[in-house]
């Protein structure tokens, strides 16, 4: 399964100020497949350590941490050579072992040569929670995402169609294949862009089997929340969890507490939130005030709204067939568009875009509004069929002024009246 992120690995291998390297990213992303497939390919051997479980490679640390001495000590534990600049050194659940990440930073001062990659699940949650000495500046990072539509079509074997896609993106000319590509969007929806839901639609393309693995997935969230929890917290955090079908039910997805519980204020609930954001789970999309230059200073902390991390996941947590997905029914559309509002933010998460969203007093709402590389402030506006009215966009255009706006929705490609209009499918397409 061919992952982006490999390009960014090969830098690093060959990038002379490399330090060690840590990978963040949700449970189940493919964190160690995807090491251990680098190693494979790009290293004279790989070796493989997990720090969960493990009392003996987790004591091989404890005495102290010269670099030299962890490696021979680590070389007789795998039963391998370790060589400088050859070895691909593996720490996996490194956050079981508070002392092998520390260690990170004497291999970055004292022993630079050696090719480490550390990931873990629940990485991120497990550092604030112990308060972990995070070794600051003596490691590089890296987040994996779940696979885009990109890798998608790459893992289904539909490779030819992603640089026609580009090529129209470049172009802005309509794609003589945008139904066929239209479709094959539908079916990314539901599978979505976990590696484990994706090789099962690869190898059976029955969507009751993808159900199963991605309802398997979601149950390992939760019992995750008792791994790094106290169970008072873990009743929040799960009740947060389960509130997210009803936020995306209402008509205005603006995250409201009382939907969790009644009378639930902010105070009881903003740790949970950020737990599920830390963990990869959700991402949140912060209203602004106004849209000028820099949009973080116009920011509304106490206005969000939370989007789950992969549109399969969604589907699965909702309990929603791939045949409504794929034929879209009448009684689907109410919530076709928070479905597609979903999968945009995944997208532009995954591209590295920091998105906000905009009201004004009135009524006017924009799905999503950031700043491009020249400091541009673009607005984006989402429809999940072709009707692109948007009065929204319209009012945020005549008061800021942007360069351009884009529509993102089942409309072929366009670039009218300084809007570029970017199919659902073609979204991968953007970069900053």
């Amino acid at each position: 399964m061919e992952r982006k992120i490999v390009k960014q690995l090969i830098k690093w291998k060959h990038n002379p100020k490399k330090m060690p390297l840590l990978i963040y990213g949700a449970r189940q992303v493919g964190k160690t497949y995807t090491a251990l497939t680098f190693g494979k390919q790009y290293y004279k051997n790989t070796v493989y350590f997990n720090m969960e479980g493990s009392n003996e490679i987790a004591a091989i640390f404890e005495r102290d941490l010269n670099p030299e001495r962890i490696i021979k000590e680590l070389a007789t534990k795998c039963g391998q050579s370790i060589f400088k600049g050859d070895t691909l050194i593996i720490f996996d659940e490194i956050q079981a072992c508070e002392r092998a990440l520390t260690s990170l930073k004497y291999f970055c001062e004292e022993a630079p040569e050696y090719h480490i990659i550390a990931a873990g699940s629940l990485l991120g949650v497990a550092l604030n929670r112990e308060k972990y000495s995070f070794p600051v500046g003596k490691i590089d990072m890296m987040t994996l995402y779940p696979l885009d539509f990109e890798e998608f079509l790459w893992a289904t074997e539909n490779e030819k169609i992603c640089a026609l896609i580009r090529e129209c993106y470049e172009s802005f000319l309509p794609f003589a294949l945008h139904e066929t590509a239209m479709d094959l969007y539908k079916t990314y929806l539901v599978v979505g862009g976990m590696p484990r839901a994706v090789s099962e639609y690869v190898e059976t393309k029955d969507f009751n089997f993808v159900m199963a693995t991605q309802k398997s997935l979601n149950d390992a969230y939760i019992a995750d929340m008792a791994k790094y929890a106290t169970p008072q917290e873990t009743t929040k955090i799960m009740a947060a969890w389960t509130s997210v079908p009803a936020q995306f039910a209402k008509e205005n997805h603006k995250f409201q507490y009382k939907v969790i519980k009644s009378g639930a204020r902010a105070y009881e609930y903003e740790t949970p939130l950020d737990w599920l954001k830390t963990a990869g789970i959700i991402n949140k999309c912060i209203r602004i005030k106004e849209g000028k230059i820099p949009l973080l200073a116009y920011v509304d902390n106490n206005s969000f709204k939370v989007y789950m991390v992969d549109t399969g996941l969604l589907c699965s947590k909702f309990n929603i067939s791939a045949n409504v997905v794929l034929n879209s029914p009448i009684s689907f559309n109410g919530f076709k568009g928070a479905l597609t509002e979903n999968y945009i933010m995944q997208v532009l998460v995954l591209n590295e875009i920091n998105p906000f969203y905009w009201s004004s007093p009135g009524k006017a709402e924009l799905d999503f509004v950031f700043q491009d590389r020249d400091g541009n402030i673009i607005p984006l506006e989402g429809k999940s069929a072709d009707n692109v009215r948007a009065k929204s966009l319209k009012t945020f255009i005549s008061l800021y002024k942007p360069p351009y706006a884009i529509q993102v929705s089942a409309k072929n490609f366009g670039f009218e009246n300084n809007i570029k209009s970017i199919p659902l499918y073609a979204l991968f397409c953007l970069k900053l």
